[in-house]
């Protein structure tokens, strides 16, 4: 619920908050308040609260103390205060005159006994002690939960809370019956070493120390502003004509939300103009029934039992029906009024196709980068493969035939023979391919001079020959 710069420096002065603990956004303090009368000068001095409001725990909890010293303390400021045999240390939210308010909205006089009184302001020594109780709630209540659940109590225990100098624990919780936790007590107090207190609470006052954001995006208003909590029931919907749908009207607490009497006075003042005995006209078609009343436009809706279509009747038709009624007299029709809004019909979007447009390059270009990879390494890999049979076969064959038929050349018979025959030696060690290639289809022998012909001469010839000359004109008329 607060801020992340909260927190308390070493003189007891709030960090974080320029107003000395008192943030803008109310989110420090559940229970903040503003004071409005602060800055209003008063004729008698003497005369003002000398009570002051402490909250404990983040605002969870408010009590009223007496300011004998009569020094002033800034809202945010924290003060030791009188507790259980011993101390506690809290922080200031309201002094001056709005205090005195206060006190007459709890019917609590400002010379009760029972008020206790400020010590001191707090010491580095007082907030030390503080914060080490306040580091022990946690654990606490993990660990009261757990005695609870095995000694099979039928409660949840909301919070707890312990006293600044640790010698008393406060345990708050809810049930819905009457709880026997005379075992529990004696396991806290002795595993805890504090006086332990037992304070019952209700679904409301639990969400109000939980906190949260309710349905309109705000936080809850029992966690914020709202102290007393008044019974809620579906009378209150019915009025304002709301549909009795349990899960939209209850809140994180499980009950009925706390808003449904913020409008319910104003609805009751503008219900008082409708007639009480309309709920059933007679016309002489049938009977029509009540279905709703709509306040803001002062009409009353009927429907007939024959249709589902709801019929507007004005206030001033329905008593003249009813006085038709009463006299044994019945109309033919209820002539229902046309409601005509000024409301700008909203314009439903046309259907738009943005499959195309969407642009998704950045997925194509890795994709097609793995495919080109893929395709490269596939690729690599059967031209090994081929390569390394083709070579063996070739060099088998060459070799062999070169040996057989052929003489080398003058001046490169010794290198190409000793490299043949290497080559061949190297060859015969790999091992033959198990597929054998076709033999080739002999061709018919040729005579020398064809072959040289053929070979060598028709090559020369072709290369010595001379140029064409150029070409003659074509004649007129031809294209």
């Amino acid at each position: 619920m607060g801020c992340g710069s909260c927190g308390s420096g070493s003189s007891g002065k709030p960090n974080g908050c320029k107003s000395n603990g008192g943030c803008s956004s109310g989110g420090c303090n559940r229970m903040n308040v503003h004071d409005w009368l602060a800055n209003l000068p008063f004729a008698d001095p003497n005369s003002s609260c000398k009570i002051v409001e402490v909250s404990f725990n983040q605002g969870s909890r408010k009590e009223f103390y007496r300011n004998h010293s009569l020094q002033y303390f800034a809202k945010g400021e924290l003060v030791t205060v009188e507790g259980v045999s011993g101390f506690d240390v809290g922080e200031v939210s309201l002094s001056g005159e709005l205090v005195r308010m206060q006190l007459k909205k709890r019917n609590l006089p400002e010379d009760s006994a029972d008020i206790k009184k400020i010590l001191r302001r707090s010491t580095p020594t007082d907030i030390e002690k503080w914060q080490e109780s306040k580091q022990r709630e946690k654990e606490a209540l993990v660990r009261s939960r757990a005695v609870a659940r095995q000694l099979g109590l039928q409660m949840k225990l909301a919070e707890v809370e312990i006293q600044a100098d640790g010698k008393k624990a406060t345990f708050f919780y809810t049930a819905d019956d009457r709880v026997d936790f005379r075992e529990l007590i004696k396991i806290f107090a002795g595993e805890f070493r504090v006086k332990v207190e037992m304070r019952q609470i209700g679904p409301r006052q639990e969400a109000g120390k939980v906190g949260g954001i309710g349905s309109c995006g705000r936080e809850l208003c029992c966690s914020t502003w709202l102290t007393d909590f008044k019974s809620v029931n579906t009378t209150a919907a019915r009025y304002q004509n709301l549909s009795i749908n349990q899960a939209k009207l209850s809140g994180q607490c499980g009950r009925l939300k706390c808003c449904l009497n913020f409008e319910l006075d104003t609805y009751l003042d503008a219900l008082q103009h409708f007639p009480n005995d309309a709920d059933v006209l007679e016309i002489s078609r049938g009977r029509a029934f009540l279905v709703k009343k709509d306040i803001f436009k002062n009409l009353m809706w009927y429907t007939m039992p024959d249709s589902t279509k709801q019929y507007p009747l004005t206030l001033k038709r329905v008593q003249e029906i009813k006085a038709m009624n009463r006299n044994g007299e019945r109309p033919d029709d209820l002539q229902a009024v046309e409601v005509v809004t000024n409301k700008a019909r909203e314009v439903e979007p046309e259907f738009v196709d943005v499959v195309g447009q969407i642009s998704l390059r950045s997925l194509e270009k890795t994709s097609r980068r793995q495919r080109e990879k893929e395709r490269s390494n596939s690729g690599r890999g059967q031209g090994q493969d081929r390569g390394q049979g083709q070579g063996q076969g070739r060099g088998q064959g060459q070799n062999q035939g070169r040996g057989q038929g052929q003489q080398p050349a003058q001046g490169r018979g010794p290198v190409q023979g000793q490299g043949r025959e290497q080559g061949q030696g190297q060859q015969q060690e790999r091992p033959p391919r198990q597929q054998q290639r076709p033999p080739q289809q002999q061709r018919p022998p040729q005579q020398p001079g064809q072959q040289q012909a053929g070979s060598g001469q028709g090559n020369n010839q072709r290369r010595n020959k001379p140029p064409r000359g150029p070409r003659p004109p074509k004649p007129e008329g031809e294209s």
